[in-house]
C-alpha cells in the first residue's frame, strides 16, 4: 500500500492497462473527431495530449483525459460559426488559459457537491449505454460514431432504433470477431488462468484484438464473412515523416479581435471543467484504494492540456470516464498508465497506421461492452435499493436522463433529484416532535432555516386543542428569523386552542429567543 502511487514502481500493473486504454481510446478519439466535423488527426492529438500532458500534470492516479463525446456538438457550432478550424484551435488555447484560472480560484471544489447517488447513476448510465451503443458495431454496423453517448443521434437514429436497424445489416464476420473477443475476455478474467504470469501480464483485450485482426485478414478469402473497410480503424496514413507534419493545424491568432472565439472558449471551459470534475468524481470512486483527487490541480492540469492541445492542432480536452473505468478495470495502478497509453498513441500514428486500420471495430466492440458490464453489475442496482429511496430515486433518475438525454443534461437531472431529496431529509431532520398522552415536545435540531417554515406551521396544526406542548431549541446552531416568528405567531394563537405553551431556555443556546438571560 505504500507504494501504490509511485508511477515508477507499479509498471506489472500499469504497462498492461494502459495497452488496453490505447485499443479502446484509438477508435474513440477518432470517433469523436469524425462526429466533430474536424480533422482525423486532431481527435488523436487530443488523446496524446491528455495521456501524456494532462496524465504527467493531474493529481489523479487513474482518470484517463482526452477528447470528449460530451462537446461534439459545442464543437461542430463552433466550428461552423466561427468560419474555420484554425480560428477554433485558437479558442481551445484561450479555453485552456480560462481553466487554469478556474483551477487558481479553486473553482474544483464545486466537485465535491456532486451527491454519490447521482455519481453511481452516472457510471452506471455510462455502463449501459456502452453496451447498448456498441451493440450495433458488435453486429458489423458502424453508421453512428464510436464514443457516441447522446441518446438522439448524428444519424438520425436514436440509442434503441440503431439496434433494430443494425439487425437488418447483419455481418457474420464481425459477430465472430465479437463473440470470440467476449469469449477471451471471459476466459482472461477467470481466476484459475489469473495465477500465471502470462495472463498478468498480457492482457486479454490485447490477445482479443489480434484475434480479430487475424480474423479479418482470413475472412478476405470468404464472400459471406469479410469485413468491409468502413467496418475498421481508419487512420490517416502517411508518406514520410514530413507527410505526416502536414496533416497538424495551427490557430489562426488573427482573430484574436473575433468576440465569437471568447463565446467559444468561455463555454468550452465550463463545459469541459464540468465534465472533468464529474469523471474524476467517478474514477475516484472506483478506486479500490479510494485516494482523492486534488480537484483544483486537476483544472489547472485540464488547462495546460487544452492550451497544448489547441496550439498543434487537437480537439478540446477532458477526464473522460469510458476510458478511465477501462484502465481501471484492466488493474492500472498509478498515473503511469495514462501517460504509456499517450505515449502509444502516438507511436502508433507515426509507426504502424496501415496495421491499425485491420482492427475491426467488432473487435473493439467486445472490449467496451465488457466494460460497460463491469459498470453496470446487477449487484450494484442492489445495493443502492438496499440503501433507501433516498439513495435510489436519484440513482436511478440520473440512469434514465443520461440514457434518454446525454451526459451532462442528465446529470444535472439527477443532481435536482439528489437536492430534493437532501432538502426533503433536512425538512424532517430539523423539527421533530414526541408525544405523551395529551403532552407533546416541540424540538428544534441543529440548523433550522427559512425552508423548514412549511413544515413547522404543518406541525403546529397537528397539534390538538388543550394540549400541553413544550418547545425546546436550546440545541440548534440555527434558528431563521422566520422561524422565530411562525413560533410567536402560534405562541399568540395557542389561547384560543387552549393549548398551554411552555418555551424550554437555556444559557447556552446560540437564539436569543431560546436563551435565559444573564
Amino acid at each position: 500500500m505504500r507504494n501504490v502511487s509511485n508511477p515508477f514502481g507499479n509498471f506489472k500493473y500499469d504497462i498492461p492497462a494502459s495497452i488496453v486504454v490505447f485499443l479502446v481510446a484509438l477508435p474513440l478519439c477518432l470517433g469523436i473527431a469524425l462526429a466533430s466535423g474536424a480533422p482525423l488527426l486532431s481527435g488523436l492529438i487530443a488523446g496524446i495530449v491528455g495521456g501524456i500532458v494532462i496524465g504527467s500534470l493531474s493529481g489523479s492516479n487513474l482518470s484517463v483525459s482526452g477528447p470528449a463525446a460530451g462537446l461534439t456538438a459545442i464543437v461542430i457550432a463552433a466550428i461552423h460559426d466561427i468560419g474555420s478550424y484554425p480560428a477554433f484551435l485558437l479558442a481551445v488555447v484561450l479555453a485552456g488559459i480560462f481553466q487554469f484560472v478556474l483551477g487558481v480560484l479553486r473553482a474544483g471544489s464545486i466537485g465535491h457537491f456532486f451527491p454519490a447517488s447521482v455519481i453511481k447513476g452516472m457510471l452506471s448510465a455510462i455502463g449501459l449505454i456502452l453496451i447498448l451503443k456498441q451493440i450495433p458495431h458488435a453486429l458489423g454496423y458502424d453508421k453512428d460514431y464510436e464514443g457516441d453517448e447522446s441518446f438522439i443521434q448524428s444519424d438520425g437514429e436514436n440509442t434503441f432504433s440503431e439496434i433494430f436497424s443494425a439487425l437488418n445489416y447483419l455481418s457474420p464476420g464481425a459477430i465472430i470477431i465479437c463473440v470470440l473477443s467476449i469469449a477471451i475476455l471471459i476466459l482472461w478474467d477467470k481466476p484459475a488462468l489469473k495465477r500465471h504470469k502470462f495472463f498478468q501480464f498480457v492482457p486479454g483485450p490485447l490477445v482479443a484484438v489480434v484475434l480479430g485482426v487475424v480474423l479479418n485478414v482470413l475472412f478476405k478469402s470468404s464472400p459471406s464473412l469479410t469485413i468491409q473497410q468502413e467496418h475498421l480503424v481508419s487512420l490517416p496514413v502517411s508518406k514520410d515523416f514530413n507527410d505526416f507534419l502536414g496533416l497538424f493545424s495551427f490557430p489562426d491568432f488573427t482573430q484574436f479581435g473575433n468576440p465569437k472565439i471568447y463565446i467559444t472558449a468561455i463555454t468550452i471551459a465550463l463545459v469541459a471543467s464540468l465534465e472533468s470534475l464529474l469523471s474524476i468524481e467517478a474514477a475516484d470512486k472506483l478506486d479500490e484504494f479510494k485516494r482523492i483527487t486534488p480537484l483544483n490541480r486537476e483544472l489547472r492540469a485540464q488547462g495546460i492540456g487544452n492550451f497544448v492541445s489547441g496550439l498543434i492542432g487537437g480537439l478540446p480536452i477532458t477526464a473522460v470516464i469510458v476510458r478511465s473505468s477501462a484502465n481501471i478495470n484492466s488493474g492500472a495502478r498509478t498515473k503511469m498508465s495514462t501517460i504509456l497509453h499517450g505515449s502509444m498513441l502516438l507511436l502508433a500514428i507515426v509507426l504502424i497506421p496501415g496495421i491499425l486500420n485491420l482492427i475491426p471495430f467488432s473487435a473493439l466492440a467486445g472490449i467496451l461492452l465488457m466494460t460497460g458490464y463491469k459498470l453496470t453489475k446487477p449487484s450494484l442496482y442492489r445495493e443502492m435499493f438496499r440503501k433507501g429511496w433516498d439513495q435510489f430515486l436519484p440513482f436511478i433518475v440520473t440512469i434514465i436522463a443520461i440514457l434518454l438525454t446525454n451526459l451532462l443534461v442528465g446529470i444535472f437531472i439527477g443532481i435536482v433529484v439528489g437536492v430534493f431529496f437532501v432538502l426533503k431529509s433536512n425538512f424532517h431532520e430539523a423539527i421533530s416532535i414526541v408525544k405523551h398522552e395529551g403532552n407533546y415536545l416541540l424540538r428544534l435540531n441543529k440548523d433550522v432555516s427559512f425552508l423548514n417554515k412549511a413544515v413547522l406551521r404543518q406541525t403546529f396544526e397537528r397539534i390538538p386543542e388543550g394540549a400541553n406542548l413544550i418547545i425546546d431549541g436550546g440545541n440548534s446552531q440555527f434558528i431563521d428569523a422566520d422561524i422565530i416568528e411562525t413560533i410567536e405567531d402560534f405562541i399568540l394563537n395557542a389561547p384560543s386552542r387552549n393549548i398551554q405553551v411552555e418555551v424550554k431556555k437555556t444559557y447556552s443556546s446560540s437564539s436569543e429567543f431560546f436563551r435565559i438571560p444573564n
